[in-house]
């Protein structure tokens, strides 16, 4: 039913590959593994893969052994996963290599596991990407019984934005008649985000409601089944009015129901472990709270400044915690044991890394004395309570070190704070 559409399909990829051109990204993949790519949409997962296929090429594989297929493919429309073979039996007959696997969005094949766990059981080279969590991450073991890796992908860095600018993101950034260039981009990756296909488009706003659209309706509401569209989509707008604040299931649920649609927890529950499948929100625990407290009251950010920033009006201060709790969230994603929590007790603590006693407050602007004196309170009396051995504010664009109450602390302007953690 589907050999002819596979023979076109691998043709078509196989053009695309040899001319292509890529941002590269640093992954360094180990040379015989399978890999697993979770990610939201458009992070980078397909052009990943590309990357991984023109790596393998330069190593001596021949372009022919290359299959890609992306099952987001209208000619794939309805395919099950009792057709996938028909995609070796497509390449048999076409070149007489063994084939390294690309299958791109295999969720939409249900069932889909049981071909990938096959390939990988005949030690064929497979790398496979969804941009459903739930479908690969929290299931990958037991699913894929231990044959793939798996890789987070996430929209670009701000390092990464930098370098599909064709510059290169360095100490000398910060300083000379280049940091106004610098600053111009940090603006506008600080608005609208790094999804990498945004850069080639004048309107972002647009696309990126587009994108978010198809977030919501393809990979949330179809997927789950969601019978209430409009009490989903008003607890992912309150969650996004909330960013700055831990909020409770209860409290989320009962702000839904102010506006007089119907819900309750545990629909919102279903609707946040959703978002989370879908790759769109992740979620930081109270480092202060109970075991118990921690599943039901946590601080809720978008994986990408620019799903954020569709929703707000007045958004500087929450753009730039998002953006800062995403480089911290990454950085923890790639360093298991690095965990990042809030802190909200007896003070209110932004960000705390335990394993290297680092907290971190993040304020638009310090100028004003209040402010100032707010956050280095925050500072102050934490490390009373635990002991920091670093201890930051970040801003958009002040600099200068204190020391408070025996404390130093760094006031560092994003731009720099970037360069430090990415």
């Amino acid at each position: 039913m589907y050999i002819s559409v596979f023979k076109n399909i691998i043709i078509e990829s196989q053009e695309v590959i040899a001319n292509i051109e890529l941002v590269e990204r640093a992954f360094n993949f180990e040379p015989e593994a399978r890999y697993v790519f979770v990610g939201v949409r458009q992070a980078g997962k397909s052009y990943l893969m590309y990357q991984r296929a023109k790596e393998l090429i330069a190593h001596g594989h021949a372009l022919q052994e290359m299959v890609y297929v992306n099952f987001d493919d209208e000619r794939l429309l309805g395919i099950k996963a009792e057709h996938l073979d028909q995609l070796l039996q497509a390449y048999r007959g076409m070149f007489a290599h063994r084939p390294i696997l690309f299958l791109d969005e295999i969720q939409n094949v249900e069932g889909w596991e049981h071909f990938a766990r096959r390939v990988a059981n005949q030690k064929y080279m497979v790398y496979i990407s969804g941009s459903n969590a739930k479908m690969l991450s929290r299931d990958i073991a037991s699913t894929l019984g231990g044959r793939f890796l798996e890789i987070k992908v996430f929209p670009f860095s701000f390092s990464e934005f930098i370098k599909s600018k064709q510059l290169e993101f360095s100490p000398s950034s910060l300083y000379g008649t280049a940091k106004g260039e610098y600053d111009r981009l940090l603006a506008q990756y600080f608005q609208w985000g790094g999804f990498p296909e945004l850069t080639l488009f004048t309107n972002k706003r647009q696309w990126l409601n587009e994108l978010y659209e198809k977030i919501i309706l393809g990979d949330i509401i179809q997927r789950n089944r969601i019978k209430n569209e409009m009490a989903f989509r008003l607890a992912l707008m309150r969650i996004a009015d909330s960013l700055k604040t831990p909020v409770s299931l209860s409290r989320l649920a009962n702000m839904v129901k102010a506006t007089g649609t119907s819900t309750n927890v545990t629909t919102i529950t279903e609707y946040i472990g959703f978002c989370k499948d879908a790759c769109l929100l992740f979620s930081l625990d109270n480092f202060a709270a109970k075991f118990a407290d921690r599943a039901t009251n946590k601080k809720y950010y978008f994986v990408d400044n620019g799903l954020l920033h569709i929703f707000l009006s007045d958004s500087d201060t929450s753009l730039l915690e998002n953006l800062c709790a995403g480089v911290l969230y990454r950085n923890s994603v790639k360093n298991p044991g690095c965990e990042i929590y809030y802190y909200n007790k007896e003070v209110e603590l932004d960000f705390y890394i335990p394993q290297s006693k680092r907290g971190v407050q993040v304020s638009y602007s310090v100028s004003s004395q209040p402010t100032l004196d707010r956050e280095v309170a925050a500072l102050v009396k934490f490390n009373a309570l635990y002991g920091l051995d670093s201890a930051e504010i970040v801003t958009y664009s002040e600099e200068k070190e204190i020391t408070v109450g025996g404390l130093n602390i760094r006031i560092v302007p994003l731009l720099k704070w970037l360069l430090e953690n990415e």
